[in-house]
């Protein structure tokens, strides 16, 4: 695991837009196509925005990107609470990305069936190969969830599905999510993390005992890739470092 401390949110931004578009190529000199898996959410919006426009918008092979998404809301695409739409509207609307390439988590069917369809695209996308995405971009709550992996579900202990539909009572709507077993088959994983109000959460979670039921953010390990936490001096406050 390597930690990596930016100033503010938007040093943040600016270190990993960086980081991406020269990790992107540099894996594109090795293969054809890379996998990027989009995270929803505020965090990463600056970030793609970023992204979005020159020097990247124009040195990033975006033809050679397939995009999927590490969770979705089961809200019309039009809600501004769809996490495809907000990446759409920030980011893929504006580079030259080829619309076959991009993945998203339905929300015009069922939860479960949406689930299910996303599944069998993973599957038969990955299915020779050794290792799932070139890179998870990942968000952490303040109660150190990640993707839709909520603290004391049991969608946290999923072992065999790589995609799981659930309703959260919490928030009154189904949400549908990546599990932690296709996230650490990846080749890199990612997370950005902002703010002094996720710094006793961060502490526990990289610092702290093991407890995935408290902090599912601790499930993520990659097996054989690279784990990375962007996070501003805020939130790394609280660390022994």
């Amino acid at each position: 695991m390597e930690l990596h401390i930016a100033k503010d949110p938007a040093q943040l931004s600016e270190n990993v837009a960086a980081w991406i578009s020269n990790y992107i190529q540099e894996v594109l000199q090795d293969q054809e196509k890379f996998t990027f898996v989009l995270s929803g959410g505020s965090t990463p919006k600056q970030l793609y925005s970023l992204l979005a426009k020159p020097p990247y918008a124009e040195i990033i092979p975006w033809e050679k990107i397939h995009f999927f998404w590490g969770d979705e809301r089961a809200v019309p695409f039009e809600d501004e609470r769809n996490n495809a739409r907000m990446a759409f509207d920030v980011l893929l609307d504006k580079v030259p990305v080829i619309p076959e390439n991009i993945h998203v988590m339905r929300t015009d069917i069922g939860p479960e069936q949406s689930a299910a369809e996303y599944e069998q695209i993973l599957r038969k996308y990955f299915k020779d190969e050794e290792m799932t995405f070139d890179l998870v971009l990942l968000g952490m709550g303040d109660d150190g969830h990640t993707l839709s992996l909520f603290p004391g579900l049991p969608v946290v202990h999923e072992e065999e599905a790589w995609v799981k539909a659930f309703f959260l009572p919490a928030q009154d709507m189904y949400r549908i999510t990546l599990t932690a077993p296709v996230v650490n088959d990846a080749a890199c994983v990612l997370f950005l993390t902002t703010g002094a109000n996720k710094a006793l959460t961060l502490k526990s979670v990289i610092e702290g005992t093991f407890d995935a039921d408290k902090f599912p953010s601790q499930l993520i390990r990659p097996q054989e890739g690279e784990l990375h936490w962007f996070v501003d001096e805020a939130a790394a406050s609280a660390m022994e470092l």
